[in-house]
Order: structure tokens, then sequence, then C-alpha cells
């Protein structure tokens, strides 16, 4: 069953974001704008479907998807990708052929774990 992801959720803390920026290639002004830019995350769940936006004051973009269905990603670095969302152990996974994107409820917060090859971008944020 899956945890309850709806609301809002302000980060306040990521690891090794330069790594895994160059990893996939993003330009140098996106790892600027994560160093200083700590964005809200809104999600909306009803069942098996998602709509999550990202919003900062530079920013906003929103993915909406069914689990288990192909869809149409819209990326970190502004770039669209295919992939499939699936719930497993209570997290949402999406998997494309250059990123998995994980993202958990544990205790009070949400923790993303974005990997692209061996870099991993570690992301939490809290409900507001």
């Amino acid at each position: 069953m899956a945890m309850d992801f709806n609301g809002d959720w302000k980060l306040y803390e990521q690891e090794n974001a330069e790594e895994f920026l160059k990893a996939i290639s993003a330009p140098v002004m996106y790892l600027k704008m994560m160093n200083e830019v700590k964005p809200v995350t809104t999600i909306h769940q009803h069942g098996d479907e998602f709509t999550i936006c990202v919003k900062s004051p530079i920013r906003k973009h929103t993915n909406s998807f069914t689990i288990g269905t192909e869809t149409q990603f819209n990326t970190i670095d502004g770039k669209q990708i295919k992939g499939i969302a699936r719930l497993i152990d209570g997290k949402i996974v999406i998997e494309t052929e250059k990123f998995t994107h994980v993202r958990e409820i544990q205790g009070e917060e949400m923790i993303e774990t974005i990997a692209s090859g061996n870099a991993q971008l570690i992301r939490r944020s809290r409900r507001v």
C-alpha cells in the first residue's frame, strides 16, 4: 500500500547535487539554482494517479502520471523523457533510460533519491 504523499513539501537539504548534475550533463546554471533555491513540491494523489508540481521563484514544472503507465516526464534540467512509475514497498519509483527517481516517506520527511549511473542525488523535504 502506498504512503500518503498528498500535501506541500519544502526542500531543506540535499546531497551530491553537483555530482548528479554533471552525470546527467545539466547546464552549470542548474547547479547554482539547486544550491540557492529551496523549492516546494505539491503532490496530489488520487489512488494510482499523481500530479507532482515543483515550484521555485525561478521555475515551475508539473508531472502527472498513473502508476504502471508509460508517461512523458519533465526532468530537473528542463528536458522530457519517457518513464514508468511504480509503487514498490510504499515508494514511488520512476524508471527511465537515464535515471531512477525514488520518492518515499520516512517519519515526517519525504526523501527523494535520484540516481544516474554511479551519481546519486538525495533530497530531503518536510511538510509545510
